[in-house]
């Protein structure tokens, strides 16, 4: 799958015709969206009552270890989720290659609007709490941000939309997840409202990659394959993510399992890719190539679950003899 060419002129004007196509798609799906989406207050989650100030310019108390009472990994979570929602410019820059004017730019506002909101309730969450080391937590952000995000080489505007409608689900998942997790029940709460968002994010995406099927079939299916094959969360650059994602899985919050069987397969078979006519040889041979790597992730997902499990009774046997 040799990445597109996008100095290619002929390539770029596609883009932009498809583009222009979908306009009336984003327009039906910005006011549904707008329709259906339900204002709320960051504010009114975060428990404030809770919070002091730490040491510093104002001489508060320095934040120590014990004062994290959430349990590790849905901390990590926690805070990867953030750092995440952190790069949001960066995101925002990209996605803004879809265009400033009329629908298209009235959403890429919006949705930049609602993911900043979910960045500001989870850094107000953490601090409030004292979860987490607010000086660790900075250093961290500096560190993510300064790195900024790139979309991959030959990644096209729609290739932008697609990815979108799998990893707004693939977080909801996370956040639903790791609130159950932190067995906190602000903290879920508030992930549970977080989460609600980023399922109507992801039904607008998938309803204009679905679209893009009736307007360029052989073109959407290409690109739905490049993006499934080479899926990696927005958050994959933050230091020591592998270990991080591989604790997280451990636990279950977000894991290849889940990642086939709730977020690759329920979209695809909403947009009906093994099932669509009308697919000429090019959409044809990307649709061969996605279920052949699908029927891989499945295999690979019940391998991590058995390892999983050796995983878990081990730590527990290691708990037992401590104890």
């Amino acid at each position: 799958m040799p990445p597109i060419d996008r100095s290619d002129r002929s390539v770029v004007s596609a883009e932009h015709s498809l583009l222009a196509e979908l306009q009336p798609v984003v327009e039906t799906n910005l006011h549904r969206h707008l329709g259906v989406a339900k204002e709320w207050f960051p504010h009114e989650y975060i428990p404030w009552s809770e919070g002091r100030t730490f040491d510093g310019p104002l001489g508060g108390e320095a934040w120590t270890e014990d004062e994290a009472t959430l349990p590790e990994v849905a901390r990590t979570s926690l805070v990867v989720n953030l750092l995440t929602e952190d790069n949001l410019p960066g995101y925002h820059f990209a996605v803004a290659e879809f265009g400033k004017d009329g629908a298209w730019g009235n959403w890429v506002d919006r949705w930049t609007a609602e993911e900043a909101r979910h960045g500001i309730a989870l850094r107000d969450y953490l601090l409030a709490t004292r979860a987490v080391d607010p000086r660790a937590l900075e250093r961290a952000r500096m560190v993510h941000m300064s790195g900024g995000y790139d979309r991959p080489d030959g990644y096209s505007a729609l290739h932008a939309i697609a990815y979108a409608s799998f990893q707004e689900l693939a977080t909801r998942i996370s956040h639903r997840n790791t609130g159950t997790a932190a067995d906190e029940p602000r903290c879920e709460a508030l992930l549970a409202r977080i989460a609600a968002d980023e399922n109507l994010h992801m039904v607008f995406y998938r309803n204009l990659v679905e679209a893009a099927f009736e307007l360029a079939p052989d073109t959407a299916m290409e690109v739905v394959r490049d993006v499934v094959v080479g899926f990696e969360m927005p958050g994959s650059t933050i230091k020591d993510f592998g270990r991080k994602s591989a604790e997280i899985a451990i636990a279950g919050i977000y894991d290849l399992r889940l990642h086939h069987d709730s977020v690759i397969m329920p979209i695809l078979r909403k947009l009906r890719v093994f099932e669509r006519d009308g697919v000429g040889a090019r959409g044809e041979a990307a649709r061969e190539e996605l279920a052949a790597f699908v029927a891989l992730l499945d295999k690979k997902a019940s391998s991590f679950t058995d390892r999983r499990e050796g995983i878990r009774a081990a730590r527990a046997k290691r708990l037992t003899a401590v104890a």
